[in-house]
């Protein structure tokens, strides 16, 4: 692709680093969207959305350093991009605990907190991949080391949150 052409379209080079990381945010609150307006009890979409997230990240190991760069960067584009995409998503996610503890499916607890715990369970262990692989010498993106993450995840979920941790989801 001419180098031009690039310019043209994004006008600099944090014009297609934001634009990258756009498409990224774009899907990813269509799918986040799907979940929340779809049926199914509290725990159902909790434990649908925290698999989502999983697999969303999982399925694109440069995301999260993309993102991780621009937020610690800050500045009015990372700004703007998350009152755009986080701030809606994050009301719903809390409202959906909410629901859940007001339905005594859940333990009771800080709704926004617990959010971001649970963003965290799966964001961190993609951010530090580079310092997984190094502690540890697995790679976090190989198929089985996925699988077994993603469980144990969703396995703390349950635990955490629920009052019936071993309920069936319906």
């Amino acid at each position: 692709m001419n180098k031009a052409l690039l310019y043209y379209y994004f006008k600099s080079k944090d014009g297609l680093y934001r634009a990258v990381l756009e498409e990224h945010l774009k899907d990813f609150r269509r799918r986040a969207l799907e979940v929340f307006s779809s049926r199914g009890s509290p725990r159902t979409l909790v434990l649908q959305y925290v698999s989502m997230h999983f697999d969303f990240i999982s399925s694109r190991p440069y995301y999260p350093r993309l993102f991780q760069r621009m937020a610690m960067a800050g500045g009015r584009s990372f700004e703007r991009l998350a009152r755009e995409y986080f701030v809606p998503l994050g009301r719903k996610f809390v409202a959906l605990i909410e629901r859940g503890v007001r339905s005594r499916e859940f333990r009771p607890l800080d709704s926004g907190h617990a959010a971001l715990s649970l963003v965290g369970l799966t964001v961190f262990y993609f951010s530090a991949a580079p310092v997984v692989r190094v502690v540890s010498g697995m790679d976090p993106f190989e198929e089985g080391n996925l699988a077994r993450r993603k469980e144990e995840v969703l396995k703390f979920v349950r635990y955490a949150l629920f009052r019936n941790p071993k309920a069936v989801e319906r």
